[in-house]
């Protein structure tokens, strides 16, 4: 099983690759790669906050 910790850095990666593709997708005028980001973005988000309760219990 994941650690709180590393569901948390995941997650962050996640949100940051999502926020790329969400602005690449913007740029380039291609909504299913800017809503593919919003996607994972969310995902990201999801995974830190599943991060945050593991570490909860973890203490």
């Amino acid at each position: 099983m994941k650690s709180g910790n590393q569901d948390k850095a995941e997650g962050k990666l996640h949100e940051a690759k999502g926020k790329t593709k969400e602005v690449a997708g913007k740029i380039a005028g291609n909504r299913k790669l800017e809503g593919e980001g919003k996607a994972e973005k969310v995902a990201g988000k999801a995974q830190g906050k599943t991060g945050d309760v593991k570490k909860v219990f973890e203490d």
